[in-house]
């Protein structure tokens, strides 16, 4: 029994590392896809998409688990569910902006603010505070996001093929400053909307009791927060764009990778989340900034510069103290 708790006390580390690497590929066919149906309809494939793989896991581990009873759908779960899914969908929204703004491995970097945010709103609504530990931890990680995320000149400017709109768009030191600034304004929102979602996803959870394995209380949370997802930005786009709708069905090869990317990587965020604290979820999530920059550097041809490089290892220290602070 003790071999068993130690290792589900630990198991949450590889999920998340999954879960990290399952986002980086769906960000990058997002940001491909955005470029062919729009913002608002990339977010849409990335949760419509995605309900396929959702039930398929939740219907697997129920199996597994012998069948029987589900969880519920009591109104505070669905409270802390809904909390979790909008947030989530507009930091979905506000980070594939910023990508429009900088380039990918920036963009992605922004976001990664959320963790200081995370940790208050954890201590706040969820009475879980960081030890002080993994409080330095996360204050060298955010640091390394800084130094990646400060106006870069030269050489750090988006490269290749998926980068040449935004470096025309972006050309001269003014505009150039107008767009590092309005990435870092989409990058904090999308930060602060990922810590609200982590927050919410983490409430539901634990509103579901230790009785729900966290295998199960994964798959459930996911399936109802994709649908609730794909129903209300589904309708607005029905209503509003319809254009932008059909693209995503147009560009479906794309929609289907980003979709179900995005549904393995929510499956690992929901089952990690009902182990451990929300804070130190997020906080070891950030191994997807060293994701990114391979992505960014081998598939969008985008370079950076020495200061960036230093801000990536700063990242790397982060994530190994928070995991030495467990």
């Amino acid at each position: 029994m003790h071999a068993c708790t130690a290792a589900l006390a630990w198991v949450w580390i590889p999920i998340v590392v999954w879960a990290a690497f399952a986002q980086t590929v769906r960000n990058a066919a997002q940001r491909s896809l955005t470029r062919e149906a729009g913002t608002l309809s990339a977010t849409l494939a990335r949760f419509l998409y995605g309900l396929p793989c959702a039930a398929a896991w939740l219907l697997a581990v129920w199996g597994g688990q012998g069948g029987g009873a589900l969880p519920g759908l009591a109104p505070g779960y669905l409270g802390w569910l809904a909390l979790g899914a909008v947030s989530q969908l507009g930091a979905t929204a506000a980070l594939l902006r910023a990508m429009q703004e900088r380039n990918f491995i920036v963009a992605i970097t922004w976001s990664k603010t959320e963790v200081l945010q995370v940790a208050l709103f954890s201590a706040l609504f969820l009475g879980e505070p960081p030890g002080p530990w993994q409080m330095a931890a996360m204050a060298v990680a955010v640091a390394g996001v800084a130094l990646l995320s400060r106006p870069a000149s030269g050489g750090a400017a988006p490269q290749g093929p998926a980068g040449r709109a935004a470096a025309q768009r972006c050309a001269g030191r003014a505009a150039a400053q107008r767009c590092a600034g309005r990435a870092a304004a989409w990058g904090l929102a999308s930060g602060a909307l990922f810590a609200l979602s982590a927050v919410g996803f983490r409430g539901a959870a634990l509103r579901l009791g230790p009785e729900v394995s966290p295998w199960l209380a994964g798959a459930w949370g996911v399936l109802w927060a994709q649908a609730l997802q794909s129903l209300l930005l589904g309708g607005y786009l029905a209503l509003r764009d319809p254009v932008g709708l059909a693209a995503t069905g147009r560009a479906w090869r794309l929609s289907l990778v980003a979709g179900s990317m995005g549904a393995l990587a929510s499956i690992g965020w929901f089952t990690a989340m009902a182990l451990r604290p929300a804070a130190d979820v997020r906080t070891l999530g950030m191994v997807e900034v060293l994701f990114s920059y391979a992505v960014s550097r081998r598939l969008f041809g985008e370079k950076l510069a020495a200061r960036e490089r230093w801000g990536l290892l700063l990242v790397a220290a982060g994530l190994v103290g928070v995991c030495a602070a467990l």
